[in-house]
């Protein structure tokens, strides 16, 4: 089966109707990528997957095979320790499908190892996709194609960036990107907290601090200075900034930081 991503009448199920699925749900279907008419969902939550269908209004299923039979291409965004169940419920119901999982931790060979001759895209998504300034990468199994990439590469554009990577690096990335909010996060609040110190109020410097990151990160993603570049062109010599970067410099930021992904990357690759 060919993925042409410019099909809008591609049938897509997702299974698992939580935060993330809708946030990857109201992405493709505002962005008339498909149809709201030709999206399904299942989860075992009644309450998610009634929310999921008031949203968005689309259709609701009453089980992964109802679904599997319903849909082109199948997402699976469930909790990675029903996995196995998951799974199970689709052998013998994906011929001709494409599967998108973004459980953490499950790898393509697992996936194709219970639903043979099937083609696997892998996903590592991130929260920012519910504000649609999502990081998502992906890779492909042994049987994946370029259209099946280019098909889940222009769906998850709807939500953020992609980028492709080798799925020996996953664990990298979810390191990186996939917990990498949660750093920031508190990053963000530090630089926050240390202005309140001196006696501005926190909420003024939470937005100081936030939308500083947002605009710099903005800055670096235009591609055309190197972050080394970005820093002298702020930094006067002898000026306020020499000053805090010096501090950075002189601490031991680096090593913290290292060790904070080196950690993150190890849960991650034993968690697979």
């Amino acid at each position: 089966m060919s993925f042409n991503f410019r099909n809008v009448n591609k049938k897509i199920g997702f299974i698992g109707a939580g935060k993330m699925a809708s946030a990857i749900m109201g992405g493709v279907i505002k962005s008339s990528f498909a149809l709201a008419e030709n999206i399904f969902a299942y989860d075992v939550s009644d309450d998610a997957l009634q929310k999921a269908k008031n949203n968005f209004n689309i259709n609701i299923t009453n089980s992964i095979k109802e679904l599997a039979n319903s849909v082109d291409v199948i997402l699976i965004a469930t909790k990675p320790f029903v996995a196995n169940d998951v799974l199970a419920e689709l052998d013998g119901n994906t011929e001709n499908k494409l599967i998108i999982s973004i459980m953490a931790g499950v790898t393509t060979s697992k996936i194709e190892n219970v639903l043979s001759n099937t083609s696997v895209v892998r996903v590592m998504p991130n929260t920012p996709a519910f504000v649609k300034e999502g990081m998502c990468a992906l890779c492909g199994g042994t049987l994946a194609q370029d259209c099946d990439l280019d098909f889940v590469e222009a769906m998850l554009k709807n939500i953020g960036r992609t980028v492709r990577v080798d799925e020996k690096d996953i664990d990298i990335v979810t390191a990186i990107s996939g917990s990498g909010p949660a750093f920031y996060y508190y990053i963000i609040d530090l630089i926050a907290r240390a202005g309140e110190k001196l006696g501005l109020d926190y909420k003024t410097c939470l937005t100081l601090s936030a939308q500083t990151a947002l605009g710099s990160a903005k800055m670096m993603l235009e591609g055309v200075q190197t972050p080394d570049e970005l820093i002298t062109a702020v930094t006067t010599p002898g000026g306020c900034t020499a000053v805090g970067n010096d501090v950075l410099k002189n601490s031991d930021l680096e090593q913290i930081l290292d060790k904070t992904i080196k950690d993150t990357m190890e849960k991650a690759r034993a968690l697979g």
